[in-house]
C-alpha cells in the first residue's frame, strides 16, 4: 500500500510491502516507486520492502531551489526515521545508487548493507555528454512518447526492444497518473551529472555488492568496477547480457541474487554476535 508520509524534511510518498528484515529501495532518475514493482512483489514474502518517490518524481513534490545528491540522501534517511526503521538493507540503482552511497557515508548506522546497481562514483566526459543530451532531449522531443522511446535506448537491452518489453513500459509510463514534468526531469538530472564520492568511498563500512550490466551503456561496468575497488571488501559482479535495469528485465534472477547477498550479510552478523 502507498501513502504520503510526513517526515522531518516534508511529505514523501512511500510504498511498503511484506514482513521481515527491512529493505529500502532507492530509485534513479525519473523513476517512481513503481519502478521496483517486481521487487515489491517478489521479495515481500521474506522482507519488509519500502520504496519511495524521490523529490520531483511521482507523488513527492519538487522542492524549491537546487537539488543535490546529499540532499536526496537526507530524504532517504528521513524516510527511515519516519518509519522507525533503525537500519535497512539499502539498494539503489543508477542515480539512486549515488543517493545510497551518500546515505551510507552520512548515516552509516542506518545502512545494514548496500546493493549498488548500475552505479558510478564520478562522472566522465562520455557520461556528461550523454546526460547533457538527455537534458535538452526532454525539452525538444516532439512528444512524451518520442522522449521515452529515445531515452529507453540507453536503459534496456536490445532484447527488450525486440520482444515488446520496452513497448509495454512506454505504454505504462504514458498511462501513469503522476507524470514527471520536463523541469523536474532536468532538475533531478543535474545533481547526478556532478555526483562525486570517489575519494570518500573508502569510508563506507557497510557490506557492499556492486552489480553492473554487461551491456549497460548508461553506466558502463568500468564505472561500477571503480566503485567496488574503492569500497573496502565490496564485491563486484557483472550480469551477463543485461543492461541498465535488470531488476525489471530479469527480476527473478535479480531478486535471487540480492536475497542471497542479504542472507550472507545475516550469516556474517550471526558469526560476529557469537
Amino acid at each position: 500500500m502507498g501513502d504520503m508520509i510526513q517526515t522531518d524534511v516534508g511529505g514523501i510518498w512511500v510504498e511498503r510491502r511484506g514482513e521481515g528484515p527491512d529493505v529500502l529501495l532507492v530509485a534513479g532518475l525519473s523513476d517512481p516507486a513503481e519502478a521496483w514493482q517486481a521487487q515489491l512483489d517478489g521479495l515481500s514474502d521474506r522482507y519488509r520492502v519500502t520504496a519511495y518517490d524521490n523529490r520531483g518524481t511521482g507523488r513527492t513534490p519538487l522542492p524549491e531551489g537546487p537539488m543535490s545528491v546529499p540532499g536526496m540522501a537526507e530524504d532517504a534517511a528521513a524516510v527511515l526515521r519516519a518509519l522507525e526503521i533503525p537500519a535497512a538493507h539499502v539498494m539503489g540503482f543508477s542515480g539512486g545508487s549515488c543517493i545510497a552511497q551518500e546515505l551510507a557515508l552520512g548515516h552509516p548506522r542506518l545502512v545494514r548493507s548496500l546493493v549498488l546497481m548500475s552505479t558510478f562514483a564520478r562522472t566522465d566526459a562520455y557520461f556528461r555528454a550523454m546526460t547533457g543530451f538527455w537534458h535538452w532531449m526532454a525539452e525538444r522531443a516532439p512528444d512524451e512518447r518520442a522522449m521515452l522511446e529515445a531515452f529507453f535506448l540507453w536503459i534496456y537491452t536490445p532484447r527488450a526492444h525486440a520482444d515488446g518489453t520496452v513497448d509495454r513500459i512506454v505504454e505504462e509510463t504514458l498511462a501513469f497518473p503522476y507524470p514527471q514534468s520536463v523541469e523536474a526531469f532536468q532538475r533531478q538530472l543535474e545533481p547526478f551529472r556532478t555526483h562525486d564520492t570517489l575519494d570518500r568511498l573508502s569510508e563506507i563500512t557497510a557490506p557492499t555488492l556492486v552489480l553492473a550490466g554487461e551491456l549497460d551503456i548508461a553506466a558502463p561496468q568500468r564505472l561500477g568496477r571503480e566503485v567496488a575497488e574503492r569500497i573496502p571488501g565490496a564485491r563486484f559482479e557483472v550480469l551477463p547480457g543485461e543492461a541498465h535495469q535488470p531488476f525489471q528485465e530479469v527480476p527473478d534472477t535479480f531478486n535471487a541474487r540480492v536475497d542471497a547477498f542479504w542472507r550472507e550479510v545475516r550469516a556474517r552478523e550471526l558469526r560476529v554476535e557469537s
